[in-house]
């Protein structure tokens, strides 16, 4: 067993000493609380704490593996979810102020999930406004519990803070242009983006559907596979998720990776990018190749365009998803998402027409290099994290943001699962990351290789100086 405190141990970890009657869901869920009360006042992860129907929850499971009855690795383990997901017990605000009050008829398909389950419900986790790149106005906005002056992430923000910080075990994210992604990243943590389709949005408020994915944001690739594994699969509720049967992730973490072909394209991973990311790329690389894996170069295809389209796209899909409140509720929308709809609904058909076909080629042609390799190599982001007052320069130039989203956006578009994974620190004590990234459905390949370069490196371990 692990050296961490309670509230840093894994899901795995946790889920074995409750269900061997070491400790009771009910202790470690009061004791989580307690830490929510104690800390989040500083780090704000949480929109809405459900204390008392988390302890019921708890007490729930704990009468139940008395009784021999064990529902799988989530059972009694406390979680978050992101305020994007419906839940009938508390409001969904979407990051809204449009939608403070909303309480919906039904859960989101993986929060029954993840409730059937077994895992215990701590709360709602803060968002960005519509899930878009910034906080409304009104809303007091995550703070890094890495250094409260730097980036968090957009727009998983809350996710990433309660989970880095031991508010919470796991937590449910979303990833349009890299919300799971880049607050896995700032907050040092193990994000699965899934395959568009392989986990429901039924009952998810969307950004831009046809690029929404929704996935675990955890602190091991073992705990992303265990919250992976019963979130994914097929929904009557949403005939867009995938058919294809689940795999057992969490058997997947154990398997080496010994002949794994993985792809390196030095042109797309270093030409622009900081020497810090470079450097720990490098040595992330040769770690995987000690391990055996085969590492081939590879051109990742023509992908400039392709980034700079992203804003456009996601413009269209979100003026469409905001209908029934935009521009009838116009003055009630923060600055960025208004501007954004706004965009959407000046683009022209034309336009989105050579996205899509745009994105068509870059899909088929990213799929034509996976057939060569297994996965691809490449970092999260192509700076080490950068602090508020940076972030406030960089939104003033459009151009930022799409070298911010050269590791991300394209995935987003070709529905590619990915994994990130910390791979060093910074000079200024900030997490780095990468990402490997598989064709559609690899997700159990990813988990593995995951693993495997976390049984060799502890930098999934590093945890922030919160106490």
């Amino acid at each position: 067993m692990s050296a961490d405190p309670l509230h840093y141990k894994s899901i795995t970890e946790i889920s074995g000493l409750i269900r061997r009657g070491e400790v009771k869901s009910s202790e470690i869920t009061e004791a989580i609380l307690g830490r929510v009360a104690k800390l989040d006042g500083q780090f704000h992860g949480y929109a809405h704490v459900l204390a008392e129907r988390a302890m019921a929850q708890a007490k729930q499971h704990d009468a139940e593996i008395a009784r021999g009855i064990w529902r799988g690795p989530l059972h009694g383990v406390p979680i978050g979810l992101k305020d994007l997901c419906y839940t009938t017990f508390a409001p969904t605000t979407g990051g809204t102020t449009i939608h403070a009050k909303f309480v919906p008829s039904f859960n989101a398909t993986i929060v029954d999930r993840l409730e059937v389950a077994g895992a215990v419900t701590l709360g709602k986790l803060k968002m960005t406004e519509g899930a878009y790149t910034s906080h409304h106005p009104a809303v007091e906005a995550p703070l890094n519990p890495w250094n409260v002056n730097y980036w968090v992430g957009s727009s998983s923000s809350g996710s990433g803070v309660a989970t880095s910080a031991g508010l919470c075990y796991g937590s449910i994210g979303s990833d349009t242009g890299g919300s799971i992604r880049f607050p896995s990243a700032t907050c040092g943590l193990t994000g699965i983006k899934p395959t568009w389709g392989r986990v429901s949005r039924h009952g998810i408020f969307p950004l831009a559907d046809s690029l929404d994915h929704v996935g675990p944001m955890c602190r091991s690739a073992a705990d992303a596979a265990a919250m992976l594994g019963v979130i994914a699969g097929a929904d009557a509720n949403d005939p867009t998720a995938l058919r294809a049967p689940v795999p057992n992730y969490l058997a997947e973490a154990g398997e080496g990776i010994r002949g794994l072909r993985i792809g390196v394209d030095r042109r797309y991973t270093q030409e622009g990018i900081d020497r810090q990311v470079v450097t720990a790329l490098v040595q992330a690389e040769r770690t995987l190749a000690d391990l055996g894996a085969d590492i081939r170069e590879v051109h990742v295809p023509p992908y400039q365009k392709l980034v700079s389209q992203w804003i456009a796209m996601c413009s269209v899909e979100t003026a469409e998803a905001h209908l029934d409140t935009y521009p009838s509720r116009k003055s009630e929308y923060g600055p960025d998402l208004a501007q954004l709809i706004e965009q959407g609904r000046a683009t022209s058909g034309v336009d989105i027409a050579a996205i899509h076909h745009e994105r068509l080629k870059f899909s088929g042609s990213l799929a034509a290099m996976f057939e060569d390799i297994d996965l691809l190599l490449i970092p999260t982001m192509p700076v080490p994290i950068p602090t508020l007052t940076k972030m406030s320069e960089y939104g003033a130039d459009p151009n930022v943001l799409l070298s911010i989203l050269r590791f991300t956006a394209v995935f987003d578009f070709s529905g590619s699962p990915t994994i990130t994974l910390p791979m060093g620190m910074a000079s200024d004590q900030m997490p780095l990351s990468m990402q490997l990234v598989g064709p559609h459905l690899s997700e159990d390949v990813l988990v593995h290789a995951g693993a495997a370069f976390q049984s060799v490196t502890d930098w999934h371990t590093r945890r922030p100086p919160v106490e």
